[in-house]
């Protein structure tokens, strides 16, 4: 498989895995386009199901020969190369594709890899006897990875029902990993909202006191009041339907990513893994992965119900999804991750 691969500034190996098979015609046909182009955003944890795809030659065993390109600018910049023609398909948010349809652009979901968001909202440890809940947060400073992110998206929401504004927190750009960690530890902002691994060790520093946790389902219900579909596998709908084959594939091989995180130990994922994307520090990976396997799908599968929540969150601050009539049968299918064949 030929590609430039921008994972954890790092190049991967190949690592031997037993391959994905599924049902159906789609797994018997040649790839309609077999050379893709996968776009995806900043680094963090939720993105391990690709990393592994990519690093186990999932998509070489799919018969696939698949670019994957990192984007320090976030998800927003992947969903802008694919609007742009420079990617075929994308690893981010599934608010996109409700963005997207409030726009009259046709794009569709095809597997969901975190059916939890992985936010994580903290207060530097020398604020936090003084910022005890969202009303505190008036004038603060905010890093989040990227304007337009998830993380803005869940403040704004967390300001308006508390009848505040977006505008009452400035919100700073401080990207992930160890950036943020420094944009904190330098008291470049007061509040972060940003992902493990930062955040980890953030909290294990002392730096900062976590005061909303999405890394689980009591706190991602607690943030959003439901169930958050996050990180998910997206393309253009008309690129579905000239290359169906081609995306059973790719879903196929990020499938194979959640089940090799779900039937190995954190021990045996860090192996698989090299150090480049470890950070340098296997025992922090490990810890951060144990903390964080209910925040992989099982299987890809979208829940019809799940997906009400993001279009209610979004509604909340963006008048042009508000007005628009987002049809949320639309925005995803779970055609290719039910192909995939069961295990045994």
């Amino acid at each position: 498989m030929r590609r430039r691969t921008f994972i954890a500034s790092a190049a991967l190996p190949f690592v031997a895995s037993p391959p994905v098979s599924a049902q159906g015609s789609a797994q018997n046909a040649a790839p309609e386009q077999r050379k893709i182009t996968l776009a995806m955003g900043v680094w963090m944890i939720d993105f391990l199901p690709l990393v592994l795809a990519d690093t186990l030659g999932l998509f070489k065993q799919q018969g696939m020969d698949v670019t994957v390109q990192n984007f320090s600018q976030g998800g927003s910049a992947s969903l802008q190369a694919l609007m742009g023609g420079s990617a075929d398909a994308v690893v981010a948010s599934y608010d996109h594709t409700i963005q997207m349809q409030a726009q009259r652009r046709d794009i569709q979901a095809v597997a969901l890899m975190n059916p939890l968001p992985g936010l994580v909202l903290g207060v530097r440890s020398d604020l936090a006897e003084h910022v005890k809940d969202v009303h505190d947060f008036k004038g603060l400073k905010l890093g989040v990875t990227v304007p337009g992110a998830a993380g803005d998206y869940l403040m704004k929401y967390m300001l308006r029902n508390a009848g505040m504004s977006p505008t009452d927190v400035a919100f700073v750009a401080v990207g992930s990993g160890a950036n943020c960690v420094a944009a904190v530890e330098q008291k470049q902002v007061d509040l972060v909202l940003n992902y493990d691994p930062a955040m980890t060790v953030l909290e294990r520093r002392g730096s900062i006191k976590i005061m909303i946790d999405t890394r689980t389902e009591a706190g991602t219900q607690s943030a959003y009041g439901g169930k958050y579909p996050f990180l998910c596998l997206y393309t253009m709908r008309d690129f579905i339907e000239r290359n169906p084959v081609s995306v059973q594939r790719l879903t196929n091989a990020l499938v194979g990513g959640l089940r090799y995180i779900h039937d190995h130990s954190s021990e045996q994922i860090a192996d698989a893994l090299p150090t480049s994307y470890l950070q340098n520090d296997r025992a922090l990976f490990i810890n951060i992965l144990d903390r964080s396997r209910q925040s992989f799908s099982p299987d890809g599968r979208f829940d019809p119900e799940a997906l009400k929540t993001p279009l209610r969150v979004l509604t909340t601050f963006d008048e042009r999804i508000a007005k628009a009539k987002i049809d949320l049968s639309r925005t995803y299918t779970n055609r290719f991750v039910d192909a995939v064949a069961t295990k045994g």
